[in-house]
């Protein structure tokens, strides 16, 4: 079994064959969250996942890339929460690498960004629900309002930092605030080898962020039952420094690559299943 922490299916990207794609999905064992990034996709996903009993669940939040063309109304989004299909607030957090379609300047758009982000951080609190989280290029800013969320008001926050891209000394922060990771098709563009070899399994989530990063040998639009390759290149890395650290004491010693494979798979739907509270 895999779970894609991180699907988009209700994006536009699949107005067409929306169904088909689940079915396929649930078919080959393998389950998915779709995020919302602005409100009408927070409702979508929520209304897709209302017709499947399991396998399909939803996110809602604001994308911090949509806070100069929509505002964060706290009771609407707060109605689509009390869904018991909505598992997690999210998307939110910081992007700084984005540029607005507006006149807005970068350091008013950061600064709205941080507003969204607080009040989704205390919808979270008050439904009690982890939270996704998106950055780009803001790490620092992230992990400050954490820290001093966590000593100011005693929170204890859940939640998961999805398509990390960070360095391990960032990834290391979260991991012991209590967070886990989450890695797509980007670990097929860029090198996380360190991060994914020294972060625990226990701490680790995969997902796809489809239509997006689509990992090779697949091309064109993403889906979540393509999360089975990003799970099979954590089991390779995870696999060459177990065969590293162990063929030291024991030149004789093999690791199948499949066990591996079956471990990450199995492991990391376990977590998503504790940390979202699947049922």
């Amino acid at each position: 079994m895999l779970i894609d922490t991180h699907a988009h299916l209700n994006f536009s990207a699949y107005k067409n064959d929306v169904n088909e794609v689940i079915k396929r999905t649930l078919d080959n064992d393998v389950w998915m969250i779709n995020v919302g990034s602005q409100y009408s996709t927070s409702r979508r996903a929520v209304e897709i996942a209302g017709k499947y009993e399991r396998g399909v669940y939803a996110a809602v939040g604001l994308h911090p890339i949509h806070v100069c063309e929509e505002e964060f109304y706290y009771e609407e989004y707060k109605e689509l929460a009390k869904s018991p299909k909505v598992v997690a607030i999210g998307e939110i957090g910081f992007d700084y690498w984005y540029r607005p379609k507006t006149n807005v300047r970068l350091e008013q758009f950061k600064q709205r960004q941080k507003e969204a982000f607080e009040k989704q951080l205390e919808l979270a609190e008050e439904l009690n629900l982890p939270i996704i989280f998106h950055c780009r290029v803001a790490h620092e800013d992230l992990i400050n309002i954490l820290n001093t969320r966590y000593s100011i008001q005693n929170t204890k926050l859940k939640g998961v930092i999805h398509c990390f891209t960070g360095t391990w000394e960032e990834a290391k922060k979260y991991l012991d605030m209590g967070f886990h990771l989450g890695f797509n098709g980007i670990v097929f563009k860029l090198d996380l080898d360190e991060v994914i070899e020294k972060t625990p399994l226990e701490q680790m989530v995969v997902e796809t962020d489809c239509p997006y990063l689509t990992p090779p040998p697949m091309a064109g639009r993403n889906e979540p039952l393509y999360v089975k390759y990003v799970a099979e290149k954590i089991a390779k890395i995870k696999n060459i420094r177990a065969k590293r650290t162990l063929f030291s004491s024991s030149p004789s010693f093999s690791l199948r690559e499949n066990s591996v494979f079956e471990e990450i798979s199995e492991i990391t739907a376990e977590n998503a299943k504790k940390l979202f509270n699947l049922i």
